[in-house]
């Protein structure tokens, strides 16, 4: 287990973490969610060891080990894909010499009933078991089995590591990281280099995981597939549920509406109290009841109600003008890089208003023929032409690497607008999230967020009827993947998206393309159809897609506990006004006789008995008040 005790951390004098207390379990299965610059991967860093918190403690069962994939790093390796991925087996190596050490000393102890034997006995156990579970002397035979899962092929074991680009070097560290299969496993954004295939076979990996799994990713399918409870990082506080994403979601939003409800449930009984204080302050003969709502005030704890950030970028692609009924038509088309063909003899007509996807591992030819279709590429063979009046608006994978650093946020947006879009470049910047003070900046010095957004905003200043993007959710949070997902369902334009993203995906191409060994096969219907084809194919790498029906029934139970909940609200309330309806009934029962009092006129022993049991059930019923107050408010 790892225990986190009064955690706390500020940067640029805000509390990332403000005393925050939690344990994650030796199977948890977590993901950490929250706005950027919450704190997330800070989180990890400090859980991994590589980051001290100014306050607090985190604990670590002895023996237990910690491994850490962070988005970005730059591998330093000289040796072959195999040859790295083998390097996560020297932990191997050590374990195996600890094993032998304890079966010697335990063979020359003769101490069998000592704590210390005990001990030694333990440890000889955890050892032994963490060699079975790391695979002894099928060391090769593992390491080829996930690096052929990640997406690499045989043909890859033997290459230079250096040679692949900075995704496929990620690859290979996370390779390595699965492979010492450390006791906790922590991950930020691991699905950003990979494909939906190695994706579906990384889910099928860690749901089979024997250690704990705690993981960031904008990927909501990715999560909903592998997690069963969400911590959530807001204004220096977590708040843990016991839930996969999409559930979290539901119960989020239940409860920041309750804590409006219940602090403005709060500001009217403040606001009741005190006048009741002030009306009542100077007569002696409220001075008990006055005292009490004194100090009920200065008991009650003002109701916080957490941040929710309401920034989101908002657009919509201009009309896409009128373009022939046929934009792409290609025959016999093919791409070589070199001796490594691509993809050969491709066929397929492109009609207008058509929104198709493009699928398949990495490097079988995706984004070369977005490439091609643009004209990046031209050195293919067999035919590809445009239809007429075809007008592209193209995102490439790379997009936001593309801009000019030098320039500002309003230059990169101001070298390319035209006539009317002029004078309103800094309106659609501030759709764009781009205040008056960032348009100002570098692009340098952006976010790979921010560059993404800006790449996004370039493409609304040139009416298309033809839009290519490829992987545009990259470095995009999952709200501003909705918002381009809804835009792109009103587009009336031609669309091309290649995306690893299922959930992005779903319901927004009604074709699929599938490259895959050097051909490109046609697809009707959307990607969890397509997903759910492959898995009828008893496809060994098909993940466990979550059914819709399972999705409709949590909804629905999440809908009925909300309502329970509500009608136990209403009820406490109505408790609170019948106390108040019984607590003015005697305190008008006292005042009346309180004016008999003020007579001097002798009265009965009744009276005054009487006159005491009314001021004895006042006091109760303030006491009952109280605890009605109180359980309304939790």
């Amino acid at each position: 287990m790892i225990s986190v005790n009064n955690l706390s951390v500020q940067f640029t004098g805000t509390n990332l973490f403000d005393h925050v207390t939690f344990n994650i379990g030796d199977h948890d299965r977590i993901g950490l969610v929250g706005m950027n610059g919450a704190g997330k991967s800070t989180l990890l860093k400090i859980l991994c060891g590589w980051q001290e918190p100014e306050s607090g403690t985190i604990v670590i069962a002895t023996g237990q080990t910690v491994g850490y994939l962070p988005q970005e790093m730059v591998p330093d390796s000289i040796g072959t894909v195999l040859e790295e991925a083998l390097t996560a087996f020297d932990q191997l190596d050590n374990l195996e010499k600890e094993q032998e050490r304890l079966t010697t000393e335990i063979a020359e102890r003769t101490d069998y009933d000592s704590p210390e034997y005990t001990r030694l006995l333990e440890r000889h156990n955890e050892v032994t078991e963490h060699l079975a579970m790391l695979g002894g002397g099928r060391r090769q035979e593992q390491a080829e089995k996930v690096l052929l899962g990640l997406g690499f092929k045989h043909s890859d074991f033997n290459r230079p590591v250096a040679v692949f680009s900075g995704g496929w070097q990620m690859r290979v560290e996370l390779a390595k990281l699965l492979l010492r299969h450390p006791d906790f496993l922590l991950l930020d954004e691991p699905t950003n280099h990979l494909d939906i295939v190695s994706i579906q076979w990384l889910e099928n990996y860690l749901g089979s995981y024997s250690g704990a799994v705690v993981l960031v990713s904008h990927d909501r399918t990715f999560l909903d597939n592998i997690t069963k409870r969400t911590i959530e990082i807001t204004a220096g506080r977590i708040y843990d549920y016991k839930c996969p994403y999409s559930e979290y979601v539901v119960q989020m939003q239940e409860r920041r509406a309750s804590q409006m409800a219940q602090l403005t449930n709060q500001q009217r009984q403040v606001a009741q109290i005190e006048a009741f204080i002030e009306r009542f302050r100077y007569k002696a003969t409220k001075a008990k009841q006055v005292q009490s709502r004194v100090k009920m005030l200065e008991r009650m704890e003002t109701i916080k109600v957490d941040e929710v950030s309401t920034e989101s970028i908002h657009f919509q692609f201009p009309p896409a003008p009128h373009s022939g009924k046929i934009v792409i038509e290609t025959k016999h088309l093919g791409k070589a890089y070199g001796d490594n063909q691509v993809f050969d003899g491709v066929d397929f007509t492109l009609t207008s208003g058509r929104k198709v996807a493009f699928v398949g591992r990495n490097g079988e030819g995706k984004s070369t023929m977005a490439k091609i279709i643009v004209g990046d590429i031209n050195d293919y063979t067999g035919t590809f032409r445009l239809g007429a009046g075809v007008a592209l608006g193209y995102y490439a994978q790379n997009q936001a690497a593309m801009l000019n650093l030098d320039k500002t946020v309003f230059e990169t947006i101001d070298d390319i607008a035209q006539g009317d879009i002029r004078p309103k470049i800094r309106n659609i910047l501030g759709s764009f999230l781009f205040s008056d003070d960032d348009i100002d900046k570098k692009v340098k010095v952006l976010s790979g967020g921010e560059k993404a957004r800006l790449a996004l905003a370039k493409l609304l200043l040139t009416p298309s009827n033809l839009l290519i993007l490829d992987e545009p959710t990259n470095h995009l949070d999952m709200n501003s993947k909705d918002i381009l997902k809804n835009a792109l369902l009103q587009y009336t334009g031609t669309l091309i998206v290649v995306s690893h993203d299922r959930d992005f995906l779903n319901g927004l191409t009604d074709e699929l393309y599938e490259f895959r060994d050097g051909a490109v096969h046609e697809f009707k219907g959307d990607i969890m159809e397509f997903l759910e084809s492959q898995n009828n194919q008893n496809n060994p790498i098909t993940p466990n897609t979550p059914s819709i029906q399972k999705t409709a029934s949590s909804g629905k139970v999440a809908y009925e506990q909300s309502k329970e909940r509500e009608r136990e609200r209403r009820k406490l309330q109505n408790v609170v006004k019948q106390k108040e309806q019984e607590i003015e009934a005697l305190e008008n029962e006292i005042a009346s006789r309180d004016e008999v009092l003020a007579t001097g006129a002798a009265q009965s022993a009744d009276f005054y008995k009487e006159y005491q049991s009314l001021k004895d059930a006042l006091d109760r019923k303030m006491q009952e008040w109280e605890d009605a107050v109180i359980a309304a408010e939790e």
